[in-house]
């Protein structure tokens, strides 16, 4: 795929080069506080059937770029594609988030999971990848994303969500050799499984720690960290996956920014309890910054969307290398023209920032 680009200020920030304002894009774009998301929610029938159809799957990507001036597109699909392609058994219960029919909790239970075929179980997001791809025409980058194999682990060996997954940390504590055995299992699927979505036509990876920030600081080094710095080491050796950046969210783990730099990533995601002037000091450059709005700022007026989105900026300063975005997802509460408050204002007041200095 050789288009040019027509807007690469998503990409130059993640490389740290000068752009004319900051690039925003928000997690979970693509969602329920859009109602056209819902009505093609409803049209699939369900979120498996929206998720697992690439055409669905691409309209719902491309709707948020049809109301507001995103500098990046995010594939629509679930961080547990590739344990329900394990065959565990995923669903989602009306209400209760997602659900396994076989958790995995013993060894012979690890011993069965291998890597997914990502051109067979998982074609359908290939093919969800490249449909956007070919209907984005250019306009913006895309891209595509997994869950980390600490929070695939959890929803897999819980069997479904949970306040603290003492089932997964039991066994760290209890069988810590056969808790390694399942997240190098899973490092490998996750990196097979961006690597598969920069073949297909992604332009930056992200990996989604979600759970990370549970752990204690030696457990996060040891369960979580060490294996996302398995799957950055082998995407920077995939022919397909190499020149792509990647971003690290590891929710509630500000303390391990600079360890998480050393991994070698180009970009990290920061949640909003920390000023991002403190990460900038953390990881002294190395990388990108993506953040830090609080979500729930999004469900005050506009004037005060207007007022945190500049202390942000302010916060990170006149400096390249920032992608504004949310701390975490958009919430489904959310007015839909709010999030358009915010997108013009981190433009606007990204552009003062450049022509002041």
């Amino acid at each position: 795929m050789t288009e040019v680009l027509q807007n690469d200020r998503f990409l130059r920030a993640l490389r740290r080069e000068p752009t004319d304002t900051t690039p925003i894009w928000v997690m979970r774009q693509a969602g329920r506080y859009l109602p056209e998301y819902r009505a093609t929610r409803a049209r699939a029938g369900s979120f498996m059937a929206l998720a697992q159809s690439p055409e669905l799957a691409c309209e719902v990507t491309l709707q948020p770029l049809q109301r507001f001036d995103l500098d990046a597109a995010i594939l629509f699909s679930d961080i547990l594609t590739i344990p329900d392609a394990m065959g565990l058994g995923l669903s989602f219960a009306q209400g209760e988030g997602p659900q396994f029919a076989h958790p995995v909790r013993t060894r012979a239970d690890v011993d069965k999971l291998g890597v997914p075929d990502m051109e067979g179980e998982l074609r359908y997001v290939m093919d969800a990848v490249r449909t956007i791809r070919r209907e984005l025409h250019g306009r913006v980058p895309l891209i595509g994303f997994s869950g980390s194999p600490w929070t695939l682990a959890c929803y897999m060996v819980e069997g479904e969500g949970s306040r603290d997954f003492a089932t997964l940390k039991a066994m760290c504590w209890n069988e810590p050799k056969l808790a390694h055995q399942l997240l190098d299992t899973l490092a490998r699927s996750v990196a097979a499984y961006l690597s598969a979505q920069a073949a297909a036509g992604a332009q930056a990876l992200m990996v989604f720690d979600t759970w990370g920030g549970m752990l204690g600081p030696a457990a996060y080094r040891e369960f979580s960290l060490r294996y996302m710095a398995q799957v950055v080491d082998a995407l920077k050796a995939d022919a397909h996956a190499r020149e792509l950046p990647v971003i690290l969210f590891s929710k509630g783990a500000n303390r391990h920014l600079s360890a998480m730099a050393d991994t070698g990533c180009a970009a990290l995601g920061v949640d909003w309890t920390i000023d991002l002037a403190d990460a900038r000091a953390a990881v002294g450059g190395r990388v990108a910054l993506q953040g830090n709005l609080d979500p729930a700022v999004l469900r005050s007026n506009p004037e005060t969307i207007r007022r945190e989105a500049r202390a942000v900026l302010d916060s990170y300063g006149n400096h390249p290398g920032h992608v504004f975005n949310l701390g975490h997802g958009i919430t489904p509460e959310v007015d839909p023209e709010h999030v358009k408050v915010l997108v013009d204002e981190v433009h606007a007041y990204g552009r003062a920032l450049r022509d002041a200095a």
